[in-house]
This record gives C-alpha cells, structure tokens and sequence, in this order.
C-alpha cells in the first residue's frame, strides 16, 4: 500500500529537522556498541564485582564461555496493580535465559508512581517529572556496562515513557519491553463515572462511592480504561517494542507467562543472529509517526504529546505539536475505548485488539511499514494474536473487527479524523481531545472565570457558584481557567479530579470548558478541555494576562484559542506573576523540595517538559 501523503509529509519534515541530532546520536550509539563486551573490556575488579551475586554456574557461562547477559530493568511495586505482577518475572526470565545458555541480572529497580492513588493531591506534583526520574534510574541500572541486551519490566503512565527515555540513552542494547497486561473487568467505567458524578453533587456518599471505585479497580492488572497507561502498551506495539500482541493478554494465565519468556527468548535472538537492532536504531522516525498514528486512531491519551516529545528527544528526534496536528487530519479514528467509547480494554482486545488496528492503519498507507521490530518478521508480526497451541506459543491474524462499535476498517471509522486539535491564538498554543466531545460543543465562546488551583475550582463547584456563573455568561455558558499548572510552576500535575465537577455541569446542558496549562488525564473525555497552553503563566504566558470576565473562544473546528479582548487592550496589559504564597506551597511536602531543579530546567511541554536539556 502507498504511504498517505500527510504521513509521507510529516516524516520525511521530521527526519530534515532532526537530521544533525539524529547522525549525532547514532554515532554515538555505533561507538557504544564497537567497544568490546563488557565482561571482556572491564577489569577483573570490576569484573568480579559485577557477578559475584550470580551462581557460580552463571557466572562461568558469562565470563568463561561469554554467554549473552540480559539487563532486567524493573519497575515492580504492589503499589501499582498493573506492576503486581512483575514480582515473579525477573525469576521466570533467568529461568528462560539459562535454557538458552544465557544469564540474566536485575540490573535495578526504578521508582513507579500510581497516579490514580496520588490524583488531586500535592504528591502528584512530583508525578510528570517522576518520568526523568525513571528515565535516570533506568541509566544508572545499565550503567554497570556487562550486558549485552535488556527487557524493561512497567507498564503504566509516566514507568513506560521514563524507561523507553533512558533505554535510548543507552541505546546500543537490543532491548524488549515487557508488560503485564490489564486486570479483567469489574465496574464498568461508565458506571464508574456515573457514581463519580453523583458524588460530585453530593447525592450518593463516601461509602457508595467507595464501593464503586473498588469494584471498579479489583485486581492485579492495569486499569481497563484506555488512558496513558493503556496507551503506552498500544504505542509499544505499533513501534515495534513488544513480543507482538503482548499488551492486553491479562496477567496469571498461561498465556501470559509464555509471552514473558519469549520476550527472554526475543531479545537473545536478536543477540545470537547479529541482526544488530539496538533499540536507538530502532526507535527511529518511522518508528515515532507509526506510535503517533497509532495515538490518534485509537484516540489515546493526550499525556503523550508531552511524553512521545521527549522520547523522540532521546533518540536525536525532534517533533511538535504541529506534527500531531497535520497527522490527526489524515488519520481516522477506528477504536471506541473508555472515555471515547463504552468499551474497556479487554473488549477491545476482544473485538481485535492492537493487532487489527496496526493492520487496518498498514494497509490505508498511514503507517510505515519498513521498519525495524525486535521481531525478524517486521511489522506485518504485530498484527496477529498470540494463542497457546498444545503448551506452545502461535500466532493468528486478526480477520475482520469481531465488534464494530468498539473497532472499524479504516474504510469506515468512527470518524475521518483522530480527534485530536491544535489550537493557537493570543492565549498560545494548546491541544484539544474532540475524539469524545459532543459536537454541539466543539465551540464554545464564553466569559473566563480564573482559578488559581484545581482546589478553588472545586470548592466554588460545591458553593453553587459555577452554576450561577454559566447562567449569568453570555450563551448560558462559562469558561474555568486554571492556571500555575505548569512544568515550572507545580510540576504539571494532572487535574483530572476537575472532570466529574465539569462533567455534571455539561450535563446540566450548561456550556462549560476548561482552560488550563496543567494536564488532564489520559482518561480526559466529554468536556472540552484546552489543556497544556505554552507557554505557562509562570514563564510569562498569556494565561497570566486573563481577568475574570474576559471572553474566550475555543474553537476546536477552525483551531484557536483566543481571549476576544482588542489587541491594543491587550498588548497593554502587565501579566500576573505566580503568587509567592503559591509558589512556597509548591515547593514544599511530599518531597517536592527535593523537585525544585526539575522545575527550574522543565522545558515547555510541547518541548516535551524535559528536565535533562
């Protein structure tokens, strides 16, 4: 199949702006992977030391026979239900790798946040630059220098783009990412949103509601709503990182440890046969718009135009928003999975999964499909399913969408486009999910009201007073402005507690959206958000030029985002400067104190909120 103009487009603009970066950093990668192995070319010292851990049969095979040593990098707690399971795993890989006649070392453990447990507290400021901190615990792990591949054990939001982050910087190693898939369904997230909603307006209490989120989270396994965590494992496979169609097979089966040893099995073949893919030759641009399309077709979780930015950024890979933009115009929406839809994700695994996506995207020409995989077979692998015959791993074709209203053929999607909206103006550049929005409110034009913390939106929700505010705006509607949510500011928390307050509102039939330089969740959905503005108020952006009254535009359909003051007005106005008193509340508790150079050196998140650069 032809590749799609806007496809062919923006690659080939990405691989001209990153030409010099991207030639620096292979070179880089090539010198690393020349030197000679690690148990040969360190000293005996070190030698000694990297391996008196092991058993003496292992360490024979490592330094007297030179047998392949495979880096286990994992980001286990019981913290996090999707990483429950990876507990056992670094047991089963060794296991796997001595039937080969290899060796396998925990290399290190990485910190691993829930962000469903820290949600709505000031601990989640330290969430988005948690990421970095993975990203460095991944380097120091592979910076004892004796392997000769890796596996990255993580699963969830920040774990999988923070591990992928610091494997590209050590990116002359094959290396495999392995998951452990999503707990089975319980409370339907509909319903779960629905209770979360009642709560909100105080008609059901604490007890119920409890119950609903328990219900709704009750197993190891991770969340079955498609939000960052889900679509980190989507992107894994569109770019190629995974064992194919490892990502929503639910963990304790059969099937799942089967996949966790081939990915043991994967990543030494690609060591035996010398096909030399090191993950920083493989994380190409072909491979970062393949994830992209993949992002935008399944209507995946916003958090990655921040994340995949800083990706793309470790491998000498420079992208923007605009990209995402140009790339949702041509790219059709073809998945319905919470909070686009009513499906979970093992419905959409079910009705054909990651596998029929990537498929159905090959063959409309709107992913790339030579490239490099962890996989000799290449792409068209990751559009089949994995199954056990007689004990032994197989593979099927996908076959047509076994439930289309969660999956349609690109011939017929949900939609033309992904969903996804840039939007500039005179309060900056920003982006916008529609893939969920009703269409009736892709527009809205209403006065601002500013908040200075997702808190003080949230009790002005309980006093009554954003219902009498969106009676009293022009078009029965209101705009909520939160601002100091950016990198510099917090640490770009995630406001998702702000959706179900939000969320009655709308239901109310009141026009109501949200503006803010902070993050919404992956599980963002019906309200229309205008979420990362870059720049943030605390740089200086327009945000902080906003006064309560002022009318705003979000315009999803023509891609702005204006504050309808006149220019003279407006170019006049000083900015507000982020409160001391807020500034000293954000720097302090829970650790923040130990965050304050992450939010001094943060870039802009359409730079990808990096903290290294």
């Amino acid at each position: 199949m032809k590749l799609h103009p806007a496809v062919a487009a923006v690659t080939d603009r990405i691989r001209k702006r990153s030409e010099k970066a991207r030639d620096a950093y292979l070179q880089r990668v090539d010198q690393a992977a020349a030197r000679d192995r690690g148990a040969d070319r360190l000293g005996c010292a070190n030698v000694g030391h990297a391996f008196a851990g092991l058993p003496a049969g292992d360490r024979f095979k490592v330094v007297v026979e030179r047998a392949p040593n495979i880096a286990i990098v994992n980001a286990y707690n019981d913290m996090l239900s999707a990483h429950t399971p990876l507990g056992a795993y670094p047991d089963l890989i060794k296991d796997e790798a001595r039937r080969h006649g290899a060796t396998a070392q925990v290399a290190g453990g990485v910190p691993a946040m829930c962000d469903g447990v820290t949600q709505g507290t000031s601990a989640m400021e330290l969430s988005l630059f948690s990421r970095d901190v993975i990203a460095m615990a991944t380097a120091v792990a592979l910076s004892h220098d004796v392997f000769d591949a890796a596996l990255m054990l993580g699963v969830c939001d920040k774990i999988v783009p923070g591990l992928l982050i610091g494997a590209l910087h050590c990116g002359h190693l094959p290396t495999v990412f392995v998951p452990a898939g999503p707990m089975t369904s319980g409370l339907s997230n509909t319903e779960k949103s629905r209770v979360r909603e009642q709560a909100a307006q105080g008609l059901v209490g604490r007890a119920e509601l409890l119950k609903a989120e328990q219900e709704a989270y009750h197993a190891p396994g991770t969340c079955t709503f498609y939000g960052t965590a889900n679509s980190n494992q989507m992107l894994l496979e569109a770019m190629g990182l995974h064992v194919p169609g490892t990502a929503f097979v639910n963990p304790g089966n059969d099937l799942r440890e089967a996949l966790t040893r081939e990915a043991a099995r994967t990543v030494l073949g690609i060591v035996k046969a010398r096909r030399f893919t090191p993950i920083g030759k493989l994380v190409d641009e072909l491979a970062i718009v393949n994830a992209m399309s993949a992002l935008l077709a399944t209507g995946g979780s916003t958090n990655h135009l921040i994340h995949w930015v800083a990706v793309a950024r470790s491998a000498g890979i420079s992208i923007d928003w605009d990209d995402f933009a140009q790339l949702s115009a041509a790219v059709p929406l073809l998945a319905r999975i919470y909070p686009n839809g009513a499906a979970d994700v093992n419905q959409f695994q079910a009705a054909g999964g990651p596998g029929y996506v990537i498929r159905e995207l090959l063959d409309a020409g709107l992913m790339h499909e030579d490239v490099l995989t962890v996989r000799a077979g290449g792409l068209r692998e990751y559009t089949c399913f994995p199954e056990l015959r007689a004990g032994a791993l197989a593979w099927t074709e996908t076959g047509d969408a076994r439930d289309e209203t969660i999956v349609r053929p690109a011939a017929s999607p949900f939609s033309a486009t992904g969903g996804l909206k840039l939007l500039t103006g005179n309060l900056g550049r920003s982006v916008i999910k529609v893939s969920a929005v009703p269409d009736d409110r892709h527009v809205i034009e209403a006065p601002a009201r500013i908040f200075d913390s997702q808190d003080e939106l949230l009790r002005a929700f309980a006093a009554g007073e954003l219902d009498s505010a969106c009676a009293a705006g022009s078009a029965n509607g209101l705009v909520c402005v939160v601002r100091w949510q950016g990198p510099q500011a917090n640490g770009m928390p995630e406001l998702h507690k702000l959706t179900p307050p939000l969320a009655v509102l709308q239901g109310k039939g009141l026009r109501v959206a949200l503006v803010t330089d902070g993050r919404m969740s992956g599980a963002s959905g019906k309200v229309p958000a205008a979420i990362h503005v870059s720049p943030e108020a605390a740089a200086g952006g327009p945000l902080a030029k906003l006064l309560d009254g002022d009318v705003v535009r979000i315009d999803a359909r023509a891609g702005t985002l204006q504050a309808l003051v006149p220019d003279a007005q407006w170019a006049a106005r000083e900015p507000a400067t982020l409160p001391e008193a807020l500034r000293s509340a954000n720097g302090h508790g829970m650790g923040r104190e130990l965050f304050a150079m992450f939010r001094r050196n943060a870039t802009t998140a359409e730079e990808g909120a990096c903290t290294w650069l």
